[in-house]
Formats: C-alpha cells, structure tokens, sequence
C-alpha cells in the first residue's frame, strides 16, 4: 500500500479543471480544498492540449482561489492515448514479470512500444491453471509529457499519473467496496468522453471510451436551435437542474441525444456481455458533469433494462473547514469523482 501524505488531485478536464485536497483523519478522509476553473473552448480537443497556455494560468488560478500551498499532484489521462487491456500469461515471479512485460505489451498495444508507458497490475493468480490475469495499461509519451510539462510550466510537481477511469474506481471502492459477486459498469459522462469500467467479481474486467459527453449535447441544441454555444449551454444546465424555463423543443433534443449517447454506451455493454460470458448486469453507476441530466439516466436504464444510480462523491468523505466553497461544491459534485479520485493517491508512489 502507498504511504505518505495526500497528493492534490488534478482533473484537466475538457471543459474545466477540477483541484481537491484531502486530509488524512482519524475519522477518515476530509475534504478541505476544492477549486474549479472554466477553460476557454477548443483549449483541449481529443484529449490533445492545442492552448497550454490556458491550461497553465487556469491551473494556476484554480489553485490560487483555493489556497492550495502544496505543490505536488496526481493527474490523469484517457481517449485515445490510452490503451487498456485484459491479458492472460504463464505464472511467473515478479522479477520475471517485470522482464517479460516489455514483450507481452508489444503483442497486444497497437502502438509501437517505445511511444508508450506501459504499467500493469496483477488481476487474479490461477496456479491450478498454471496463468495469472494482467490488467496490461499503455499510455502515449507524448500525451503524458504534454500534461506533466504544462504542470510544471505551472510550477507543479506531478508525482502520478493516472487513468480517468480507474481513478474514479478508487473513489468507488473507498466509498463502497467492490462486491466479489456482482457485475456492474462505472460510467463517467464528461465533456467530451463516456469512460465505462466494467467491474466483475471485484476487479475492473473492461474499459471502454466513447468520444461523446455533454459538448455534443450542446454542441446538438446549438446546431438545430441556431443559438449560440453559450446559450446552448444554459439550456442543457437548466434541463439538469430540474427544467424550469425549458422548451419544449429543447427537451425533444436533449431525448434524442442522450438516447443515442444511451445507445453507444449499451453496444459497449453488449459487446462486454458477448465476448466475457458474464450473462448479467447487475447495476450501473453513473457520475460526471452530464450525470445530472435526467433524460441521460432514463435512457441509459431503459436500454440496459437494469437499474442506474447516480455515485454521490463525497459519500464518506466529510467537509472540514470554511476554506471549501459550499456553494461550487454543490453545483460542481458530479464532476468531481476523478479529481477525488487522484486525491487519494498518496507522495509515496513511484514518480516519473
């Protein structure tokens, strides 16, 4: 297990950047920085960052407004720089491992091996089969530079690097424990990706990123309304906090969109169902900025025929202090799960 103090966990987001700051109690995990930044749009396009420098002073000022004096952080990564695989290979020590996984990521990450980091976590050990599972994870160089060189340029000190979707398990898990006999997705809607992890008998068994989020559900009101981005906008987030004000029209769009994000996300699912002979979805759990948008939840529990839930971040995470602004807390919570998330990675862990 890592030691140490919490690391500051740091979502560059699409949209926003989200920073947390945890404090280890006696009691638990308290919550007692949290600061949010807008990013300008077309900032961050496919995960490629195309205006650093809005990043920087957007970081830079997200911190600043939260008081954040450390320094060192765990950030993430996902989209296309990632590739995440389930493998399966002979027993073998970790010494051995450690040689061999150079080798067993070159047959199945579809990059050439010296882009990428690979890293790896031992899933389940089979001995009376002679395997182990591997959770076999490879990230683009180039991407993972970009964000820690915009960190530092920002005078930050990235210790770890992460995966949105397995940062989002952690939180999870913390809160609730991965249950050995049940099959369940974590769904995380952002601005412009859905990452689903699958997680069966307690271990994340697939993970998939669909390039849709809350920007083309915008981006649709914009187009067929012929309304300005901005204004778009209002009327998704007034659509989520309950409707007041909203057309008619705008209600019929925001249906359609989210039953065809529903859609994409229920081909990933059934895809999971058709190659892993897990016959059964037991729950979905949904978070993120778009979570909040009734029309999303009803249509993704429609077409899985399976219960869904909103994931309430701070489930067993109390707020401590006055510095913890109440009211960005509640109007932001949703989005807040991977930032959570990194904050619980600790200054222990093996640095870049």
């Amino acid at each position: 297990m890592s030691e140490g103090n919490n690391l500051v966990g740091v979502d560059i987001g699409t949209s926003s950047i989200k920073v947390v700051q945890l404090k280890e109690t006696r009691r638990g995990p308290r919550l007692i920085k949290l600061g949010y930044t807008p990013l300008p749009r077309q900032t961050i396009v496919d995960g490629h960052v195309l205006n650093s420098q809005a990043v920087i002073e957007a970081l830079e000022r997200a911190f600043g407004e939260a008081k954040i004096k450390s320094r060192d952080i765990a950030i993430s990564i996902s989209g296309q720089a990632v590739i995440i695989r389930k493998i399966t290979v002979p027993m073998m020590t970790a010494a051995e491992l450690d040689e061999q996984i150079q080798w067993e990521a070159e047959q199945h990450i579809p990059f050439d091996i010296k882009d990428v980091h690979v890293d790896y976590e031992v899933l389940r050990r089979r001995p009376e089969a002679g395997q182990m599972d591997l959770l076999l994870v490879a990230a683009k160089r180039e991407e993972v530079n970009d964000y820690t060189e915009i960190a530092r340029q920002a005078r930050l000190r990235p210790v770890v690097v992460d995966i949105d979707a397995f940062t989002v398990q952690n939180l999870f898990e913390f809160n609730r424990g991965l249950p050995p006999d049940m099959t369940f997705a974590i769904i995380n809607v952002g601005a412009s990706l859905a990452s689903i992890n699958i997680v069966s008998k307690g271990v994340s068994a697939f993970t998939r990123d669909i390039a849709n989020g809350g920007n083309y559900i915008t981006e649709q009101i914009q187009k067929q309304l012929g309304v300005p981005f901005e204004q778009a906008e209002e009327f998704k987030c007034a659509a989520a906090m309950g409707g007041g004000g909203v057309t008619p029209q705008v209600s019929t769009i925001i249906d359609g969109v989210c039953d065809s994000i529903a859609g994409e996300i229920q081909r990933s699912l059934d895809f999971f169902h058709a190659t892993s002979g897990e016959a059964e979805m037991h729950r979905i759990f949904l978070t993120g900025g778009s979570s909040n948008l009734p029309q999303l939840l009803n249509a993704i529990a429609r077409r899985a025929r399976v219960g869904v839930e909103l994931i309430p971040p701070l489930e067993k995470i109390a707020v401590e202090g006055k510095d913890v602004n109440a009211q960005l807390l509640q109007t932001r919570a949703g989005q807040l799960c991977v930032a959570l998330g990194l904050s619980m990675r600790k200054d222990r862990e093996r640095r870049l």
